[in-house]
Formats: C-alpha cells, structure tokens, sequence
C-alpha cells in the first residue's frame, strides 16, 4: 500500500482487517489514533470512523471512550443476516408464489410483545397474519404486529393484495434487529394452515425490527414441516 491509495471506508476497512488477520496488529493491541490513520491513508478523518466504527460492531475491534481502540482479543467477524423477501425466497426456487390474508386488525396486544415493543399493555397495535404459499402448497405463516404509534402510516394500508413483509421492506427504513430461531410443536391453528398434523415439528423465526431505539414490527415466521434454512458466513 502507498500512501494517499485510500479514498473510501471500505478501502480503509480492508486495510485494518488485513493488519489484524495477518497479526500485523495483534489482539489486545491498541491501533493507531483516527488522526493518525487518516495522515497515513491520506483520507478524511470521518472516513477512518466510518470504518473503524462498522469493524468494531463485526466483533474485530474493541472501542472505548477514553480508552482508545484496541483489536479484540478474540477477532471474529459476526454473521449479518438480511431479512429476506418471502415472495422473492420462493420464486427463486422456481415455484408459484401466492399470498392469503388471514387477519388484518388493530388489536390489545400479548405481554410478550408490548415487553418487546416497550409499550403499555393498553396501546393498540397493528397485527397482520397472513399465508405464504408455494406452488398452493403452504410455505410460512407470518404473523406479525406493527408499532402504529411510530408507523401511523401502515393504519390506511390494506394487506390483501400485498404482504406486510413486503411493505415494511420496500417502504419502510430500519437501523438494526434481533432475530431468535427456536423449534415447536404445531398449535391446532398453525396445522391447520400448513396442512399438517398438531404436535409436529416445525420451525419459527421471531425477527424485531428497530429504528434506533424504537421497535417498529415484530414477527413470527412458522415454517411448513421439513422447511430447511440455509445461508452462508
């Protein structure tokens, strides 16, 4: 590398991964300053952050106020997940997507989620459940509520021709969210809809979407029996 060859975050982000992979930096050690860095990559010193920031949050760096920027003892990158279009999902396996709104209501919603959503138990909430078919075979249940209090907008929306999913992904921005991947037994609901027998093994994904502090949906994804995820690190 020569001096002034960085003009952006990722090129600076590459440089600072290959240092810490090739223990040029090693763990627990401190790294040069921003300033520093942004004299010896002749770049902003804003475009040093950027990239400092974004491999701090992928586990291989450890930033504290005062205390400067260290690698991490133990540098690993975490896996990023992104939330997936369940119609794109299944016409990429070559099959006929279709939808079915099951729900749509402003409604008192469960502990479990006003806990989530920070909310007190009287707010009404948005919930949508829906089912997502392949080749009019069932696919994934989603039943999801939405924060109406932040996304006023979702309260004229009719969910009978285009999902819920689709919608947020396509109109509405998030910063972050928590994804829990976790194994039940079919409700007599649930087996109802994915044809399928009470009792048998499927799998759930629960994903919250946020907007910095602001939880703005959360949604329960069961899968049809035999569903099986795949995804790469």
């Amino acid at each position: 590398m020569t001096r002034h060859s960085l003009t952006n975050w990722q090129a600076v982000m590459a440089e600072v991964e290959r240092r810490i992979y090739t223990r040029e930096w090693k763990p627990g050690q401190s790294i040069p300053n921003e300033a520093d860095l942004a004299i010896e990559f002749g770049c902003a010193r804003v475009t040093v952050n950027r990239a400092l920031q974004t491999l701090a949050s992928n586990g291989l760096l450890d930033r504290r106020r005062k205390a400067g920027t260290r690698v991490a003892l133990h540098p690993i990158s975490k896996a990023t997940l992104q939330i997936p279009l369940i119609r794109k999902e299944i016409e990429a396996s070559k099959k006929v997507y279709r939808y079915h709104l099951k729900l749509q209501q402003i409604e008192a919603a469960p502990d479990w989620v006003n806990a989530r959503f920070g909310l007190a138990k009287d707010v009404l909430l948005f919930h949508v459940i829906a089912l997502h078919t392949a080749d009019n075979k069932p696919y994934v249940i989603e039943d999801r509520w939405i924060n109406c209090i932040a996304l006023a907008e979702v309260l004229s929306m009719r969910f009978d021709s285009i999902s819920a999913n689709e919608w947020l992904l396509q109109s509405i921005p998030y910063t972050h969210g928590d994804i829990v991947f976790r194994a039940l037994n079919a409700s007599i609901e649930q087996a109802e809809l994915l044809d399928t027998k009470e009792n048998k093994a499927l799998f759930e994904i629960e994903r919250t979407t946020w907007d910095h502090d602001t939880a703005l949906t959360t949604v329960r994804l069961v899968f049809h029996a035999g569903y099986q995820m795949n995804t790469a690190l």
